[in-house]
């Protein structure tokens, strides 16, 4: 188990031998809704296929759980959410075992020796989501991993294959790049839109948050098939009111609130 500061910020490179490559990817790939509990960022349903040219993207704020406001590049809100605070009496009658289930936040995973999730725990996942599947997948993408490792013998049963990892900057963050391949076993969280086709595909993992920041087909008939999303801050303080459709004319604490005393 990794104490608090080693799950937050792991040295990831520590020890870490090319054929460990792999294993620390998947562990990535499980590890994000540990990492993080708010996250601004820009979204394109597409790959960056061009450094010069880049895809049109909303901006997006998000917090955990089910939480998220999208913008047009121009400020035009498309999705906000307007039930944050709804009441859940109906969701709960129906007794069923998912519905008392807890937020990942409130359990612990089986962390490695480098901070990373190696098995994740039952608990309510999922990310609230905008357009199709794969916008919630690649904030959490657990589909390229599994719960948990696979045994040793049977290494065809993850779900899928990773070739040769290398670490790149992806808009000024770290992240680790690697060729991914579906197997048999890979249950995509949304079928028809996950976030690897088959054949290969060119998947990129943010090394601070655990979110897919960039997938890319590398198949010719698929090649316009991905995305691409650009981190701007981690765990910024948000108000209600920004996902929210009308203000609660609530305080933002974080500025300074003057007291005009009478003379």
């Amino acid at each position: 188990m990794g104490t608090w500061d080693t799950k937050r910020r792991p040295d990831h490179s520590s020890g870490i031998t090319p054929a460990d490559m792999p294993r620390m990817f998947r562990s990535l790939c499980r590890s994000s809704p540990w990492k993080w509990q708010t996250l601004r960022f820009e979204y394109a349903d597409e790959p960056r296929m061009d450094a010069a040219a880049e895809p049109a993207m909303v901006k997006a704020w998000l917090r955990r759980p089910g939480a998220l406001r999208l913008e047009s590049a121009g400020g035009l809100v498309l999705h906000s959410t307007t039930g944050i605070n709804d009441s859940r009496d109906g969701f709960y009658v129906s007794a069923t075992r998912k519905s008392w289930l807890l937020p990942p936040q409130l359990v612990t995973p089986v962390y490695d020796d480098g901070g990373l999730v190696r098995r994740r725990p039952e608990a309510a996942y999922g990310e609230p989501g905008f357009g199709n599947g794969r916008f919630a997948a690649a904030l959490d993408p657990v589909e390229l991993a599994g719960n948990a490792p696979v045994p040793i013998e049977f290494p065809s049963s993850n779900a899928v294959g990773v070739g040769a990892v290398r670490e790149v900057d992806h808009e000024g963050r770290p992240a680790l790049e690697t060729v991914l391949t579906p197997n048999p076993a890979y249950s995509p969280s949304d079928p028809g839109m996950p976030i690897c086709l088959p054949g290969r595909t060119l998947v990129r993992i943010d090394a601070g948050t655990g979110v897919c920041v960039a997938s890319h087909s590398l198949e010719k008939a698929t090649a316009s098939y991905g995305h691409w999303l650009r981190i701007m801050a981690v765990d910024e303080y948000m108000l209600d009111d920004l996902f929210l459709a009308e203000s609660m004319n609530l305080t933002d604490v974080r500025r300074h609130i003057s007291w005009d005393i009478p003379a």
